[in-house]
C-alpha cells in the first residue's frame, strides 16, 4: 500500500448482528422469486432478450460472453453497463445451491436492474488453449482480462453504453474477479465506477492459484483509489470487512451481511431488504456519478 492509503478506513456498515455463519440461518428458498433471469438465447440483440455474443477475435471459437439489453433500451439513448462474472463450476452444496461457472446462469446484474435501464453483460473467463470459457478459476489470466478490455467498449460504442457509468459485480469466484480482474492493472481499473462483490473477496483468503496471497492483493486494491465498493455475504460479511479494517485501506465500501444460509447469487431475485440496499446504493453512486459528470461539462 501507498503512504497515503495508510488512513483511517472509512465504512458505511449496514450489516447487523447475526448468528454465527451458516448457523440457524433460514434457507433463501423460503423466500418466493419475484423475477426470473432470461436464459440466453442465440440471436441478435433486442430488448428484453439474452443474446449469446462473441467478441471479433474469437470468431471460430467456443469463447462467449452474454448480452442483455432493457426493456426500455431505445437506439441513440445512453444506459449504465453492469459487467458480470461468473462463480466457479461446477458447484453444489449441501443445502442445494448451484453454481454452474457458465455466462448464462449469471444472476446479478438482472436481480440489480430488474431487467430496465442497464445494460447487462456477463463475460467469460477464458481457457489456456484460448478456444473455450474456463468454468473454474481463470484459465489464461491476460487473455480474460484483454477480452474484458476489447468487449465493453463495443457494447458501449454499439448498444450505447455509457463509458462513464460502467460497473462490475461477481459472485463467489466473480467476487474476487471484481479486484484480480478488475483491478489486475490500471487500463482495466479506470473502466469502472463502482464494484458489487458478493461471497469472496480477493485477498482475504489465500487460494490455490498464483497471487492470491495479501501482498499481490494489496497491489491492485491500490488501484481501486476512492471508487465505491458494495461488499456482501451471506451469513456474515465481518472477515472481509475485518481484512480491509487490518490493511489500513482508506476507501468508499459499503458492507451488508445476508440473514441466509445460502452461497448463491439469486438472492437478488426475491424481493428481499439486502436487495434494497444494493438498488438503494447503485441510484446514490450514479446520482453522484452524473453530478461530477455535469461538474465537469
Amino acid at each position: 500500500m501507498t503512504a497515503r492509503h495508510r488512513l483511517p478506513l472509512m465504512l458505511v456498515l449496514m450489516a447487523s448482528s447475526l448468528p454465527a455463519f451458516g448457523k440457524d440461518l433460514p434457507d433463501i428458498s423460503t423466500v418466493p422469486q419475484d423475477l426470473e433471469t432470461p436464459a440466453m438465447k442465440r440471436a441478435g440483440p433486442v430488448p428484453g432478450k439474452r443474446v449469446r455474443m462473441v467478441a471479433p477475435d474469437y470468431r471460430g471459437t467456443d469463447v462467449y460472453h452474454s448480452l442483455y439489453l432493457p426493456t426500455d433500451w431505445q437506439k441513440g439513448k445512453k444506459y449504465p453497463v453492469i459487467v458480470e462474472y461468473a462463480g466457479n463450476g461446477p458447484f453444489r452444496n449441501r443445502h442445494g445451491d448451484i453454481c454452474t461457472g457458465r455466462v448464462e446462469d449469471c444472476n446479478l446484474g438482472y436481480g440489480i436492474s430488474g431487467g430496465k435501464g442497464f445494460i447487462w453483460v456477463c463475460l467469460p473467463y477464458i481457457s489456456k488453449d484460448l478456444k473455450h470459457n474456463q468454468r473454474q478459476w481463470w484459465g489464461d489470466l491476460e487473455a480474460t482480462v484483454e477480452y474484458c478490455k476489447a468487449v465493453v467498449p463495443i457494447i458501449c460504442k454499439e448498444y450505447g453504453g455509457d463509458a462513464n457509468a460502467v460497473f462490475l459485480t461477481g459472485f463467489s469466484r466473480g467476487s474476487i474477479a471484481c479486484n484480480y480482474i478488475g483491478l489486475h492493472d490500471d487500463d482495466i481499473a479506470n473502466m469502472w465506477k463502482g464494484f458489487i462483490c458478493h461471497s469472496h473477496y480477493d485477498g482475504v483468503r489465500k487460494w490455490n492459484y498464483p497471487g492470491s496471497d495479501r501482498a499481490s492483493a494489496a497491489r491492485r486494491l491500490d488501484r481501486l483509489k476512492n471508487r465505491p465498493q458494495f461488499i456482501s455475504h451471506e451469513g456474515s460479511v465481518a472477515e472481509t470487512q475485518q481484512y480491509l479494517e487490518k490493511a489500513h485501506l482508506k476507501g468508499n465500501f459499503t458492507f451488508k451481511s445476508l440473514p441466509y444460509r445460502n452461497h448463491t447469487d439469486a438472492w437478488v431475485l426475491r424481493d428481499i431488504p439486502e436487495r434494497h440496499a444494493v438498488r438503494e446504493w447503485f441510484s446514490k453512486v450514479l446520482k453522484s456519478n452524473n453530478e461530477q459528470e455535469a461538474a465537469r461539462r
